[in-house]
């Protein structure tokens, strides 16, 4: 059974240029798909493809299929039955998310409302959950704060809260990290891989970086100039790269011995 089945995704701009060529892949039930590759690569437009959610004069040809739903020239109608009950998105920059005129609570409120019918006080004790949920102190004080007033790093606990409100089965995290500092990001990085695990859902996890992929996924597909060059379990792409570029990417990574390490007590 596959949840996400991805085949001959094109992308092109209005121009005529190619951006994503001819990409296939897939994600099934529970599975966590790493997809890793420079700034270029073409990986986060991928992510954006899945969910129809493609940049204004971008077009997309080929088959993406969601949860049983054909994305590429879905309605919008459609695509926003299938958004947040399907897959739902964390995106590097919270607040490419947030609202910054909208306090935090009311934010995670909208999807809850919407989509599991939640009101009153059930629906304020769901907002106060998914805030507990992803660790933040005070959730009470959170849910009142406008995403200015709050960290980085919260707010990108909040964003993962809101992918998370609904209960989505797919969670597709575009460089989620990247933008936090090395402490806040180990811990961005534990939380996710925790609340997949016992939600059992599956993750679509895009980075550039080849040590963040292998703490929170299991298979990892390398993309380069639009095109996957490299796909296999995280420890064959680490272990034994078949291409130079794959083989590029392993002698930057950081540290990934000790991300490599955890993986035996899986």
């Amino acid at each position: 059974m596959t949840l996400l089945d991805v085949r001959g995704l094109t992308v092109r701009t209005a121009d005529g240029r190619t951006l994503v060529d001819d990409l296939s892949l897939s994600v099934a039930p529970g599975e966590r798909l790493g997809v890793i590759g420079e700034s270029g690569s073409g990986k986060s437009l991928t992510t954006l493809a899945v969910l129809g959610l493609l940049p204004e004069g971008m077009t997309a040809t080929g088959s993406v299929e969601l949860g049983g739903t054909q994305i590429v020239g879905a309605s919008e109608k459609r695509l926003t039955g299938v958004r947040g009950r399907d897959a739902a998105i964390v995106f590097q920059e919270p607040l490419t998310a947030l609202d910054p005129l909208m306090r935090v609570g009311r934010q995670i409120a909208g999807p809850l409302r919407q989509r599991r019918g939640l009101t009153g006080g059930a629906l304020k004790r769901a907002v106060a959950e998914a805030l507990e949920q992803v660790r933040l102190p005070e959730p009470g004080r959170i849910a009142r704060a406008f995403p200015h007033e709050i960290s980085g790093g919260q707010r990108q606990r909040v964003a993962l809260a809101m992918a998370l409100a609904c209960e989505p089965k797919l969670l597709i995290a575009d460089e989620p990290t990247t933008a936090l500092d090395v402490s806040v990001q180990a811990d961005m990085l534990a939380l996710i891989d925790t609340l997949v695990r016992i939600r059992e859902m599956a993750v679509l996890f895009v980075s550039h970086d080849l040590a963040v992929v292998a703490k929170v996924t299991d298979r990892a597909l390398v993309m380069k100039d639009g095109r996957a060059v490299e796909e296999g379990t995280v420890d064959e792409i680490v272990r034994a790269p078949r291409e130079e570029y794959t083989r590029t990417l392993v002698a930057s990574a950081r540290k990934l011995e000790s991300a490599l390490a955890p993986r035996s007590a899986r």
